[in-house]
């Protein structure tokens, strides 16, 4: 096992990496887990992005904004439910980390969420024109995750992309 880590760190925490997380992503993540003193590995994970070798049965999957969750749990739907339920068969607990940042603290933050794709611009009678789409609002989202939350037993925690590595060990750390 090949451990990475830079500087003293956070206890004895170890914290496995999902092989499959996006390489830029990884990257930035990797410099803020360096930056806290925490040590890391990257190998393949059964549910989630992030767990915390101590606590094997809490796992964090990151979502870079509300319109990946968005996605994830509309058009994603089947993926992200067998996901929950491998999770649930082997008794993880899943936390969606969601990096949405601006204004987005909470769940209930989520009912005020403006989603862009609902406005586009098209050209309506030689004009250009926004026009509203099908796409999902805040207080849908909102309600599609509370159900969510409440059938498969996750939780939706929210931040800023620059305090991801931290929000990773303390809720790693805290057990949730």
């Amino acid at each position: 096992m090949f451990l990475e880590s830079h500087t003293e760190g956070i206890g004895t925490m170890i914290i496995q990496i999902d092989s499959r997380e996006h390489q830029s992503e990884l990257n930035r993540i990797k410099k803020q887990f360096d930056a806290l003193g925490v040590k890391y590995f990257v190998s393949k994970l059964y549910v989630g992005d992030y767990v915390n070798l101590d606590h094997p049965k809490i796992a964090i999957d990151r979502k870079q904004n509300l319109i990946e969750l968005c996605s994830n749990v509309t058009t994603d739907h089947e993926r992200f439910r067998r996901e929950m339920l491998r999770a649930e068969e082997n008794e993880i607990k899943i936390i969606f980390l969601c990096e949405h940042g601006d204004g987005i603290e909470s769940l209930e933050d989520v009912i005020w969420w403006n989603n862009p794709r609902r406005t586009v611009r098209k050209v309506v009678d030689g004009k250009w024109t926004d026009v509203e789409t099908k796409a999902t609002t805040g207080p849908t989202l909102y309600n599609i995750l509370t159900t969510i939350q409440s059938r498969y037993g996750v939780e939706f925690r929210f931040c800023r992309k620059e305090d991801t590595g931290a929000e990773i060990v303390r809720l790693l750390e805290n057990d949730g």
